[in-house]
């Protein structure tokens, strides 16, 4: 008699369209579509889920249960991150730092690490966005997908983490996932000179295996800053380190560090202690959380 629990795997979505689902299982890659009850219940599975699938006999299989999430994400849509990485360029189409803090904050909000990496270091440098973050104590590193510099020391940090590639259009997501990957397959877009931005070519999430043990995932470029979720103005603080410090010195308690009397952090961005562009940055954020 056939044994009823063989024929369940638990495996991991690597890609999600119109309604079938590529899983990750210990028997390979099984495309998959959820049980009316996911939809039912408004649960739409998102890569990353971990998930337990029944197989079929033809082949196929079927989603049965969806495993607790340990963070999830609205854009791009995509859970059980362990590493949020956001691409930036000193060259075209250049990452303005209010982009940056957005994305750092995303990540903040769901109690994930993020690293910065400035990509097309070739054509320059990126050295303003180094001298902004760096003494934040979010790592940040210069990097080129073109000439391969510094990507030893950058995939060092993505070593067998689950790590999710994010940034502006155009700025070399899927040319850096290509260039930590020997067997490229992810296509390239060229920058619009008109408009200097990057043609969207991901069209949706999807994960890949690199080496080093590294699950990576290429995500649309984020045209607009549409759909990235707020955080209430009282937990803002705590997403930019630098500030911590200083967080306990202030007169008030309570003090949202707005420029305030008796305001530690905006006496230590008066000083040059926080950087003014991170500082006014958050002031600007808090505004819009208020």
């Amino acid at each position: 008699m056939t044994d009823i629990m063989a024929e369940f795997h638990v495996g991991q979505i690597t890609k999600g369209i119109g309604g079938f689902y590529t899983v990750s299982t210990t028997c390979g890659d099984v495309v998959c579509k959820a049980r009316g009850l996911f939809r039912k219940q408004q649960i739409k599975p998102l890569p990353g889920d971990m998930v337990e699938i029944r197989l079929l006999p033809g082949g196929g299989g079927y989603m049965e249960k969806l495993l607790p999430r340990r963070n999830s994400f609205l854009r791009p849509p995509i859970c059980n991150v362990d590493l949020l990485v956001i691409l930036a360029s000193a060259a075209k189409p250049k990452t303005e730092p209010y982009i940056l803090d957005k994305m750092l904050i995303m990540g903040a909000s769901k109690g994930v690490d993020a690293v910065i990496a400035v990509n097309k270091c070739d054509l320059e440098s990126g050295q303003d966005l180094i001298s902004i973050y760096r003494p934040s104590g979010i790592p940040i590193f210069q990097v080129s997908a073109l000439t391969r510099d510094g990507l030893g020391e950058f995939s060092d940090i993505l070593n067998g983490k689950f790590a999710v590639f994010a940034g502006s259009s155009g700025v070399g997501k899927s040319s850096l996932l290509n260039a930590l990957d020997p067997a490229p397959s992810r296509a390239v877009g060229e920058i619009s000179r008109k408009l200097g931005r990057g043609r969207h070519t991901t069209r949706q999430v999807e994960l890949f295996s690199l080496p080093g043990g590294i699950l990576a995932a290429d995500t649309p470029g984020f045209a607009s800053l549409d759909g990235i979720e707020k955080i209430p103005a009282r937990d803002l603080a705590q997403c930019f380190p630098e500030f911590s410090p200083y967080a306990g010195q202030c007169r008030f308690s309570g003090c949202l560090h707005g420029k305030d009397l008796g305001c530690a952090v905006s006496e230590a961005a008066g000083r040059g202690d926080i950087h003014p562009v991170r500082y006014g940055n958050y002031l600007r954020m808090l505004s819009e959380a208020e």
